[in-house]
């Protein structure tokens, strides 16, 4: 019985931490996956296997019996597999709260599904205090009993946090995940139950796997339930969801859906968004500067492509390099975003990696993996940006996208700051209606007033595509006038997360947030 003791505690650790990165993923499609929500998530499960520490002794020391650590380890598991299915009605309100900003509806949502988890990962925190009391035969043997058992859990541990991530989520999914492991672990507890002689309660277990199955049944449908939602995953990286609106263009969005990641729409090619913006990143050049200068361009942040195909038409079946960390968004992309482009050479891989290791110089490198509070903090560093740097042509461009908020510069500030210690010029827009910001960094030293300048001439030639002169007219009517000197970012001390968590918060409770909805 010790070995298949060990082998509980061994099941029993994996489940735990893969209940802990599927309550990531099972919050994250609709309240998203920055680090506020991990510290919510790590810091309750913490007390609740803390709860589970203290109970678990003192009930293994009154009733040290191995039928009553396999019935508790019996609850813990159904409890565990119903979270997903009581928590859906809670999400679906949550991301219906979530499209109308009702912050109230929000934050008693995440609660609500966080307080779920208390029972199931309290009572699996019990079955560490049964084992070690179960084992123990000799006092003078307590050091070497426990620290097997903690060795055990912790190597079971090892195990689930790779499956959920890299197996179960991207191939069936949170709520599958889920189930998978608790029937995993009523099995254990079953057999267990078995092996100590209770058969009849073994028997009488039986029938919480085959309830759990019966929910699952029941409650299976879509993971949200956004008007026109034409398609719906999981990946290793992200919730996706494909929605088509009523103006018949297709919508991107990742995790809480807050974001328009690409967008998508054959009967035009400008959506009045950041994308297009990129494509007037040379134009800061000294004039006169022709269209049939760009010869290649990097995109790191592919998404579905809107970017890369807004390029292909500006200027030609030019090679684009388009980096995409997630596979399953590049699939998503060939599918409902028309991202089948010859000339688009997606790379399927990290966006600093990948520029890095590239043996190209691009005319224009654009960087559309920032949305606060999904920053990538790599990519906001002096050494990165310096990668693009050098990955330039000697009239080259960086350009990346930054959010801010209407009072809270502070994103927009760092990088600049930031960009200006590699780059000789910076050039700022702030896009209408929106809280975006697109920064330009030459590799050249530079003037505004040579947008000005490029455009007047393009305006004059009767070859130049709309949309360049559409968003060149936007970059050179938004121009600001500068920026002020903040902290240059660096790989040593990058503090991206302390200004997005603050962002954040004097957005929902400064009053951010009714000015913007005004």
């Amino acid at each position: 019985m010790r070995k298949y003791l060990y082998f509980t505690v061994f099941v029993t650790g994996m489940t735990t931490l893969a209940a802990e990165l599927s309550a990531s993923r099972l919050l994250g499609s609709v309240f998203g996956t920055s680090n506020l929500v991990w510290a919510a998530i790590i810091g309750l499960i913490l007390i609740y296997l803390t709860l589970g520490y203290f109970l678990g002794g003192k009930w293994a020391d009154s009733s040290p019996k191995y039928a009553t650590m396999y019935g508790v380890l019996a609850w813990g598991a159904l409890t565990l597999g119903i979270v997903p299915y009581i928590a859906r009605p809670i999400l679906l309100a949550a991301a219906n709260a979530f499209d109308g900003l009702q912050v109230g509806v929000m934050l008693g949502a995440f609660l609500a599904v966080l307080i779920l988890f208390s029972v199931p990962i309290t009572l699996l925190g019990m079955m560490s205090p049964f084992a070690i009391r179960l084992s123990l035969q000799d006092a003078s043997q307590a050091g070497k009993v426990s620290g097997n058992i903690y060795a055990i859990s912790t190597l079971g541990s090892f195990l689930g946090t790779y499956l959920p991530v890299l197996v179960f989520i991207p191939t069936v999914g949170t709520r599958t995940t889920f189930l998978i492991f608790s029937l995993i672990l009523l099995l254990v507890a079953i057999i267990g139950m078995w092996m100590s002689g209770a058969r009849k309660r073994a028997l009488g277990l039986l029938a919480m796997p085959l309830a759990l199955l019966v929910v699952a049944a029941l409650m299976r449908g879509t993971i949200k339930n956004t008007p026109g939602q034409i398609y719906e995953t999981e990946s290793a990286y992200n919730y996706i969801q494909v929605i088509r609106t009523e103006e018949n263009r297709v919508i991107l969005r990742l995790n809480d859906g807050q974001g328009e990641h690409s967008v998508y729409d054959p009967a035009t090619l400008d959506y009045n968004g950041p994308w297009e913006q990129f494509l007037a990143a040379p134009y800061f050049n000294a004039p006169p500067y022709s269209p049939d200068s760009v010869q290649r361009i990097a995109i790191v942040g592919l998404a579905a492509g809107t970017t890369a195909r807004q390029a292909t038409a500006v200027y030609g079946d030019i090679p684009i390099d388009g980096y995409e960390i997630d596979p399953k968004i590049v699939a998503v992309g060939q599918e409902y975003f028309g991202m089948t482009m010859p000339n688009l050479h997606i790379h399927v891989e990290d966006g600093r990696w990948g520029l890095a290791h590239s043996p190209y110089r691009y005319d224009i490198i654009a960087v559309d993996a920032y949305r606060p509070p999904y920053i990538p903090w790599h990519m906001t560093t002096r050494e990165f940006f310096q990668t693009g740097y050098d990955h330039l042509t000697e009239t080259g461009v960086l350009a990346i996208n930054v959010g801010r908020l209407p009072d809270d510069r502070r994103l927009i500030n760092n990088m600049a700051t930031t960009l200006s210690a590699v780059f000789p010029s910076v050039h700022i827009v702030d896009l209408p209606g929106s809280l975006n910001t697109i920064i330009y960094a030459t590799r050249q030293p530079t003037r505004a007033a040579y947008l000005t300048e490029n455009l007047s001439l393009l305006a004059a030639q009767d070859d130049v595509h709309p949309l360049l002169l559409d968003v060149l007219t936007t970059a050179q009517v938004n121009l600001q006038p500068g920026y002020d000197a903040a902290q240059v970012f660096t790989d040593d001390c990058a503090p991206i997360e302390w200004i997005t968590n603050d962002m954040i918060f004097h957005f929902i409770f400064g009053g951010e947030l009714e000015r913007w909805q005004e």
